[in-house]
């Protein structure tokens, strides 16, 4: 790239900056931030979580018709790893949150929730480690469902639109309550169970992590070195042009 080049890139980029045009900042209303505490949650595995904290990002206001169902409220789900700040970011909520935008926050009331085990919600690694109970899909869709309707007083959803594992637990909410929502959204997911290369890959993450001695069954004090091995397979996968 010659200079020249390089300095119009650079030009444009400070314009667009300066003009607000590159800024996602201001194209949607920050989140407001909560978090609620469902007791005795039972999980499928018969285990039980005394409390189970659900973290949530909340934008725009519910509004109801005229038998006090919800008309406007998007549940949004997040990846495996992930939480919901994750679409608060230019490439997203930059382009469906913002005034006329598809997911426009002040016309619709989007939910984004840290799922069971991620964010800032209840997850093994706060207490219990590997002594964490069992959990599944199933039991994060439950989880959410509860936070909709006995934390935030939802009664019906627009819309359900998930990314990845996000993407799973959207096929599984028109499985386990059709009646709930208007539409379904998967994205980057397909309605089966993981198999072939998939499956391989996230087994030799999760023995990398197992069979170190540092992993210690859970218990353990700094980073297992396994954990190396992980993160270069997660990169290899994820991160891969290709």
């Amino acid at each position: 790239m010659s200079a020249r080049s390089s300095f119009a890139i650079l030009s444009l980029a400070i314009f667009l900056v300066t003009t607000g045009l590159g800024s996602a900042a201001t194209n949607y209303p920050a989140p407001l931030e909560r978090d609620f505490v469902l007791r005795d949650f039972r999980l499928r595995s018969g285990e039980l979580l005394p409390e189970l904290r659900m973290h949530v990002r909340l934008l725009g206001t519910a509004r109801r018709d005229s038998n006090s169902r919800v008309t406007n409220a998007v549940l949004i789900l997040h990846g495996t790893t992930g939480n919901g700040g994750n679409f608060i970011r230019s490439e997203f909520a930059g382009e469906l949150f913002g005034p006329g935008q598809l997911l426009d926050a002040k016309r619709y009331f989007l939910i984004l929730p840290d799922n069971l085990g991620h964010g800032k919600s209840t997850k093994p690694s706060d207490e219990l480690h590997a002594k964490f109970p069992k959990y599944g899909y199933l039991d994060m869709v439950e989880a959410q469902h509860l936070l909709l309707t006995e934390g935030l007083d939802v009664n019906h959803l627009r819309l359900v639109i998930g990314t990845s594992m996000g993407g799973m637990h959207t096929w599984l909410w028109g499985q386990v309550h059709p009646e709930f929502m208007d539409a379904l959204m998967p994205l980057a997911s397909l309605p089966t169970q993981i198999s072939g290369r998939n499956r391989v890959w996230r087994r030799i993450i999760m023995d990398s992590i197992r069979n170190d001695p540092g992993w210690n069954g859970g218990d353990y004090e700094t980073q297992p070195q396994g954990l190396k091995v992980a993160i270069e397979v997660l990169y290899f996968m994820g991160s891969n042009p290709v």
